[in-house]
């Protein structure tokens, strides 16, 4: 059986279906007029086999076409885009069932970040009293590493709220290179976690080794378009409007071999996009349905998942602000309209622009991590341990998260009325009230026991001090002295004999 998820019955939303529509059309009035810049030539040709107008832009320093796309082609490929999108797993039970009408959101971790930041929990004294000591939290921001993303997957397999994993670390390792880079985080990803996998390419050229992995692991090519084990994310759009050429070569043989795609863009309100609601959805909308689009001449059918990651601009240094108000309503206003095109949502939430886990980054994390959880998208990258706008990963902060995501969860579940129920509680009302003490609880510990009462903050002090990183970081090492069901033996010493590139320390099996 697959991961449940949790199922929003009653999403929130932010537009109106009149303002739905309104979107709709004017994101196929850009998309016609002034349409996309094309820096990639493929894309190109294929628009323009479809029936798009196509017209090499003259001069410049790259070659580029300027690209009109009528709505009907648009429509078409919304049609064709698989309306139900499976992600498969090394272990079948962790698959994601994804429908576009259906608001069942599953917690995904993210993203790829270049800073890896250590925490240490050092003792200090209180200089003026010797007998008072508190632990106090260090921070040491450093390269991320190889062996940093085992711990990271490693340790999101014993989350119990996350349902898949998208890499959260850039490994920067010495011998890691531009050829190596992409075997070496999908097999250091795959085989420390049993859930399902999600990354973007560093180069097209290690997409063939890196399906081909995925294969033996799921146990042929044809066993793999059943049980996909991983996906990847394209940003292919730069905005505004603009086909990137490597990252669209990438999309189109992605699309070839029919496996899942994010299909995300990235405008920043104010900059690359309009800083109106209205302007920046119109123009996100766009630049998806114009993935979309694509994927779909390629690749008629090929499971897409409509993805949005809109932030506004800092009004004081122009940087992004992912912890700003207006982040949390655009992606609440695209899981709409993807929901308007029924297609699976990749959305976003729990970012923040904090450097170091604290009042901060928790206060910017919840508050967009409880809306747009409610607006029911069915993939929400939220964020697990990020910080800083997503350029720095902190483990302490994941397990942290865990936590915050766990009460979310609870809340989210539906509650359970039912007449035999009620029947049963009016009689427990009228035993209560005709005692002296007037309590309930000799009723409470059956209750208890059936796991519907939700449990003390796991992180709790002792009244007097706070103590949530020291207690946050000492479970963080205890899930990671928990085993892993790594890949098979025979599996991986196939995989190190046929796939280039895998560096020998990834290899648990090898002796001495």
């Amino acid at each position: 059986m697959p991961r449940e998820g949790i199922l929003v019955k009653n999403p929130i939303t932010r537009l109106t279906n009149d303002q739905l529509q309104k979107i709709h059309d004017s994101s196929m009035r850009i998309l016609s007029d002034p349409g996309l810049l094309s820096y990639n030539k493929q894309a190109a040709d294929i628009f323009k086999s479809a029936g798009a107008t196509v017209t090499e832009v003259e001069g410049g320093d790259h070659p580029s076409w300027h690209i009109q796309i009528p709505e009907k082609l648009v429509m078409d490929a919304i049609k064709k885009a698989p309306s139900t999108v499976k992600l498969g797993a090394r272990n079948p039970d962790n698959a994601l069932i994804m429908k576009g009408d259906e608001s069942r959101v599953y917690f995904i971790t993210g993203s790829e970040t270049n800073i890896w930041m250590d925490v240490e929990i050092a003792p200090y004294v209180k200089k003026d009293d010797p007998s008072i000591e508190v632990q106090v939290s260090e921070f040491h921001p450093r390269r991320g590493m190889l062996m940093d993303l085992c711990k990271s997957a490693h340790v999101c397999e014993h989350l119990d709220t996350v349902d898949g994993y998208i890499r959260t670390v850039n490994i920067q390792d010495k011998d890691i290179t531009e050829e190596n880079k992409d075997v070496n985080k999908f097999f250091a990803s795959l085989n420390n976690t049993t859930k399902h996998i999600m990354s973007g390419l560093t180069t097209l050229s290690q997409l063939d080794n890196v399906v081909k992995m995925a294969e033996m692991i799921a146990g042929g090519k044809d066993k793999l378009k059943e049980n996909p084990l991983i996906s990847f994310i394209t940003c292919l759009v730069k905005s505004p409007l603009q086909f990137v050429d490597d990252t669209t070569d990438t999309f189109i043989e992605v699309c070839k071999r029919g496996l899942p795609l994010a299909v995300s863009s990235s405008p920043q309100a104010g900059t690359s996009a309009p800083i109106q609601e209205a302007g920046i959805m119109a123009q996100i909308n766009a630049e998806v349905l114009a993935g979309i689009t694509l994927g779909q001449l390629v690749n008629p059918g090929t499971p897409l998942l409509y993805g949005s990651v809109p932030v506004r601009a800092r009004m004081d240094t122009l940087g992004d602000s992912y912890g700003a108000i207006e982040t949390s309503q655009y992606n609440i206003d695209c899981v709409q309209m993807a929901r308007f095109y029924n297609i699976p949502n990749y959305s976003t939430s729990g970012v923040c622009d904090a450097k170091i886990p604290g009042q901060q980054s928790t206060i910017e994390r919840l508050f967009s991590d409880i809306l747009v959880a409610l607006s029911g998208p069915q993939y929400l990258h939220c964020a697990f341990g990020l910080l800083e706008c997503n350029s720095i990963f902190c483990l302490t902060q994941a397990v942290l998260d865990d936590a915050h995501f766990a009460m979310l969860k609870f809340f989210l579940n539906q509650p359970e009325i039912a007449e035999a129920d009620l029947a049963e509680i009016e009689k427990q009302i009228k035993e209560v009230v005709a005692t002296p003490q007037k309590l309930f609880i000799r009723h409470l510990r059956p209750v208890m026991r059936s796991g519907k009462i939700t449990p003390a903050y796991p992180f709790e002090g002792d009244g007097n001090s706070d103590n949530v990183m020291a207690l946050a970081h000492k479970r963080m090492e205890e899930l990671l002295a928990t085993p892993v069901e790594y890949i098979d033996e025979a599996t991986t010493e196939k995989i190190f004999k046929e796939i280039p590139g895998l560096l020998p320390r990834l290899n648990v099996y090898t002796k001495g």
